[in-house]
C-alpha cells in the first residue's frame, strides 16, 4: 500500500508519499481499501502539530474517508468483506488502505457514491448536532450561517432548510453567495463588501437571527453576536479564520442569548446511541435528496499537497475530495 506519512509535524511540505506494509487487522478493526477521502480543516492543523489530537509519529493524516472492507478483525460482526463503508477516525485516510475501528464505520446504503460518502460524516454530523440538538431549531426560525460556502456551512444551510428554517448565508465573495443561494439559502450577505450588522438588520426587519452558526470565529463573531435576536442561540462551531474571539458577557445578558458550544466528536463518544440515531436520520435525508455534499472538486490522492494549497487559498466551496 501507499500513504502520505507525517514523520515530522511541521506542515504540509514535510509529508511524504511512501510505500509501506499493508497492516493486519486486530480485534475490533477492519482493513479498508480507500476509494475517496475528504480534506478537512483539522487535516491541516494535525500536520502542523496544532490540533487537539496529537497522534504518535509517524502517522497518516486524513480524518474522513470511504471505501470497501477488505478484512475484518476478531469480534467484528456488523461488517463484512466487500461492504461499502464511510469512516471518520481522525487519521489514516490519505492512502490506498487503512485500518479503522469497526465501531466508527458507517455502512453505506446502496447507491451512496464514495465521493459523497467521504464528504458526509463530519459536516452533516456537526451541523445536525449543532442546529437540531444544541440549538433546538424550530420551523419558522431564522438561521444566520457564517462561512456559509465551506463544508460545514453548506451542510448547515441544507439541514436548516430541512428543518423548516429561513436561512441567511454569509460568505466572502459573490461566487460563494451564489452557491449558497443555489443550495437553498433564502438570502445572502457578502461580508467582504457589506456591513454585516446593517445587512442582518435589513434582512431580519431589525429582529436579528434566532440562531447563528459560526465555524469561522475571528473578527466577525462580535458584530454577529451583537445582531442576535432575543433568546437567540450562538453556536460556537470552530475557528477557521484562526483567532478565537472573546465576546463580552454583557451582550449575552442584554439579549437573553445563549452561547452554545458544539463538539460533535465528544457527543459521539459520550452519547453513542443518540449519535447513531442522528446518523441514521442523516442517511435517510440523503436518500430522500434533502441533503447532498457540495463537492468543490476531486483530485488524485498523489496530488494531496496541491489540494492543501487550494484549501489554504480560501477558494474552496464545499468539500475537496481525494480519490484513488
Amino acid at each position: 500500500m501507499h500513504a502520505w506519512l507525517c514523520e515530522n509535524p511541521t506542515g504540509v511540505d514535510d509529508l511524504q508519499w511512501k510505500k509501506i506494509p499493508t497492516p493486519q487487522t486486530g480485534a475490533g478493526e477492519v482493513l479498508i481499501q480507500i476509494h475517496a477521502a475528504s480534506l478537512n480543516f483539522p487535516d491541516l492543523l494535525i500536520v502542523q502539530n496544532k490540533y487537539q489530537m496529537k497522534p504518535p509519529l509517524p502517522f497518516v493524516p486524513g480524518s474522513e474517508y470511504a471505501g470497501v472492507v477488505q478484512a475484518v478483525g476478531e469480534g467484528v460482526n456488523h461488517l463484512a468483506v466487500g461492504q461499502h463503508v464511510a469512516c471518520l477516525s481522525g487519521t489514516g485516510g490519505f492512502g490506498t488502505h487503512t485500518l479503522a475501528p469497526a465501531a466508527l464505520c458507517m455502512p453505506l446504503p446502496d447507491g451512496f457514491p464514495f465521493v459523497d460518502a467521504a464528504a458526509f460524516i463530519m459536516i452533516y454530523a456537526t451541523s445536525h448536532h449543532a442546529l437540531i440538538d444544541r440549538a433546538q431549531l424550530k420551523a419558522g426560525e431564522t438561521v444566520l450561517v457564517l462561512g456559509a460556502a465551506g463544508g460545514v456551512g453548506t451542510a448547515a444551510i441544507q439541514i436548516a432548510k430541512a428543518a423548516g428554517a429561513r436561512v441567511i448565508a454569509a460568505a466572502s465573495t459573490p461566487e460563494k453567495c451564489a452557491l449558497c443561494t443555489s443550495i437553498g439559502a433564502d438570502a445572502t450577505i457578502n461580508y467582504a463588501t457589506e456591513n454585516l450588522r446593517d445587512a442582518i438588520k435589513t434582512l431580519t426587519a431589525g429582529k436579528g437571527p434566532d440562531v447563528i452558526y459560526d465555524p469561522v470565529g475571528g473578527d466577525i463573531a462580535e458584530p454577529a453576536f451583537r445582531s442576535i435576536a432575543w433568546r437567540g442561540r450562538y453556536l460556537v462551531v470552530g475557528f477557521a479564520s484562526g483567532p478565537i474571539p472573546a465576546l463580552p458577557f454583557n451582550l449575552a445578558l442584554l439579549k437573553g442569548a445563549s452561547i452554545v458550544g458544539v463538539f460533535w466528536g465528544d457527543f459521539a463518544k459520550r452519547e453513542p446511541k443518540n449519535n447513531a440515531r442522528m446518523m441514521g436520520e442523516l442517511a435517510q435525508w440523503y436518500g430522500k435528496g434533502k441533503i447532498k455534499p457540495v463537492i468543490d472538486r476531486t483530485m488524485h490522492m498523489a496530488d494531496l499537497k496541491a489540494a492543501y494549497a487550494h484549501m489554504g487559498s480560501r477558494a474552496v466551496m464545499g468539500k475537496l475530495v481525494m480519490v484513488n
